[in-house]
């Protein structure tokens, strides 16, 4: 059995000599010549059999000097390499590399082994070594390059053309893996026409790259049918893959239609595609990035919230637009600078009002990590008005019910204690007035419910066609009787076109708008109604000669719990619900009430509902 190893090493040794690329020649330590393998014979042109057994005439007497100082230096350990001259069998000089170490057996030398090659083939392999590191170099300056940009079409772009740099192709491309398909996003000397084209992958040299587990494919069959043939001449082409975060993203293509790329050429592209995948992450990571401020900025910009973001110091450094309306104070103003109110401690709330008169609640937020300060604060004035307005009805709605049911039960029990002690007009006077109280308790309670209902969306009315008119006169009959101060005029054109609504709903609105001309005009004066069509509408309004209406409030006196007046709020009565449910009523019949200034003061209430047709087209039926 190890005769029969021995026979097989000596076998495979001869194979490895004879397959050697260089010329291996092995000496006794006499120099004379062991082994003499076929590439010492094209090199030299001696034949083994000529060579075995001899010295080797192949050194030049001036060298064999060297030669022999070279022997008893590696006889003693160690290699030389060396450039020299050696003779071939023509006496032709050769210009080789000779590396010599010793032959040992054992522990002992035996003899030397010399293998030679040609200078030039050695400048060959430095020239490829060069050149390998040349671009090896220029491959650094190129991933610097190519990570220098953080827009993707960009880093495509340019690795593209950076392929065909690297590799000598004479085209390149990139394209994207989207699921099943591959998208072709960049390319470098092809038709742009190209950019954008789409095919399966399970059909292209991509899916065969992944199905290899390789990072690089070079393919020269059946190129005529892709896409890459609009490339004249097309012959080969390589590809390599480029991973982001460990998963394939696409493939480098490396076109070649002149010259045949080599091993250098697809280690250049392994290497700019690993690259590639680098640059393409960190691309497609700053764009995640940039969306997201975006985004970010889009909230805070869009905000209706006011936000501000403090520095460590305290000072602003963004300052959003509802900021700016919320406070009156422009980004310009305040950032570099500390914030217009004063701030809660992080995780409460503070409610503040601004010198402008409106009110906030501010909350804050420190970021540990950067020692910012983010502040929210929104504009809570209805809210605080609502709040004190609700006040105000609860203290106002105990008085208005208070005082009738109080001079009610006074003369109930004076009527109960005392009926016969009192006189028939006495009696007749309590019980009027008990029913004048209980009257007015009623409307109290009327108004409450229609304003609950009005706040609730809830009124109901019913849109029909009817006579305004009929119910103006109607509404004011009897009204100049009441006061002896007030004088009533009540102008309608004849011919005043019907009107759609509610007929009833309309006699509350227009019971009230009255009710409020003698109200608020307690000196009395002239109270006028009118009425006349205008556009596709018919106007009403009520005006009085009272205390008139300041023109900040002449939208407030509209809102619930809310009652206004030239003095003292209180001494008109009433709970603040009127007019808020007139102009509830009147815009549930797709009409509108609104206040405006009499020239010679006082005030004028408009009541504006829909004609129940164009005006000329109707004539009402009295």
């Amino acid at each position: 059995m190890g005769d029969e190893w021995a026979g097989s090493d000596d076998e495979i040794a001869r194979a490895v000599l004879a397959s050697s690329p260089n010329a291996v020649v092995a000496l006794d330590r006499d120099q004379g010549v062991l082994v003499w393998n076929a590439e010492a014979e094209r090199l030299f042109g001696w034949t083994a059999e000529e060579m075995l057994g001899r010295r080797a005439p192949i050194v030049p007497g001036e060298l064999v000097a060297e030669h022999n100082a070279v022997l008893e230096r590696v006889r003693t350990g160690g290699q030389v390499s060396l450039r020299t001259k050696r003779f071939r069998s023509d006496g032709t000089l050769l210009d080789v590399r000779v590396d010599i170490s010793a032959l040992r057996l054992g522990s002992a030398v035996a003899g030397y082994v010399c293998v030679h090659y040609l200078a030039r083939a050695d400048e060959m392999a430095r020239n490829r070594m060069a050149r390998r590191a040349r671009l090896v170099r220029r491959l650094t300056d190129v991933v610097g390059d190519i990570n220098s940009e953080l827009e993707l079409p960009a880093v495509l772009d340019r690795i593209s053309a950076s392929l065909t740099e690297l590799t000598g192709a004479d085209a390149g491309g990139f394209v994207l893996i989207e699921e099943d398909r591959l998208r072709l996003v960049s390319t470098y000397r092809l038709p742009e026409t190209l950019r954008g084209t789409t095919t399966d992958l399970r059909t292209s040299l991509v899916d065969k790259l992944l199905r290899t587990g390789k990072t690089v494919l070079l393919e020269s069959q059946g190129l005529s049918n892709l896409v890459w043939a609009r490339l004249p001449g097309l012959h080969t082409i390589a590809l390599g893959l480029a991973a982001v975060g460990g998963r394939p993203y696409g493939a480098l293509y490396a076109l070649f239609s002149r010259r045949t790329p080599g091993h250098l050429e697809l280690e250049l592209l392994e290497l700019l595609a690993g690259h590639a995948g680098i640059a393409v992450g960190n691309a497609v990571a700053y764009q995640e990035a940039v969306r997201q401020r975006a985004h970010e900025r889009a909230v805070f910009d869009a905000s209706a919230d006011g936000i501000a973001v403090l520095d460590g110091a305290g000072r602003v450094v963004r300052w959003n637009p509802a900021a700016a309306e919320l406070t009156a104070f422009s980004a310009e103003a305040v950032i570099g600078g500390p914030p217009p109110f004063p701030l809660p401690e992080p995780g409460r709330k503070l409610t503040f009002q601004m010198e402008i008169g409106r009110w906030l609640d501010v909350v804050s937020a420190r970021i540990e990590e950067t020692g910012e300060v983010v502040i929210d604060f929104r504009d809570v004035t209805t809210a605080k008005e609502l709040e004190e307005a609700k006040d105000l009805f609860l203290a106002t709605t105990s008085h208005e019910l208070r005082t009738p049911i109080t001079i009610v039960r006074g003369f109930a029990s004076t009527l109960d204690s005392r009926w016969d002690k009192l006189s028939d007009l006495e009696r007749r006077s309590a019980v009027r007035t008990i029913a004048e109280r209980s009257r007015s308790l009623g409307q109290l309670m009327d108004h409450l419910l229609l304003g609950s209902r009005a706040g609730a969306d809830e009124l109901k009315v019913r849109i029909e066609k009817f006579d305004l008119a009929e119910r103006i006169n109607a509404a004011t009959l009897g009204l100049p009787v009441l006061s002896d101060r007030h004088r009533v005029e009540v102008a309608i054109p004849d011919g005043l076109p019907f009107v759609l609504g509610d007929a009833l709903a309309t006699d509350i609105v227009l019971g009230q708008l009255l009710e409020n001309a003698f109200k608020y005009s307690p000196k009395g004066g002239l109270i006028r109604v009118e009425a006349w069509p205008e556009d596709d509408n018919v106007v009403a309004v009520v005006d009085d000669e009272g205390v008139g209406i300041a023109p900040p409030d002449r939208e407030r006196i509209f809102e619930r719990f809310v009652q206004v007046d030239s003095g003292d709020r209180r001494r008109f009565g009433g709970v603040g619900l009127g007019l808020y449910i007139v102009r509830s009523l009147a815009r549930a019949q797709g009409g509108d009430v609104s206040a405006h200034p009499r020239p010679d003061g006082g005030t004028r209430m408009r009541l504006v509902l829909r004609c129940a047709s164009p005006i000329g087209s109707d004539t009402p039926m009295r």
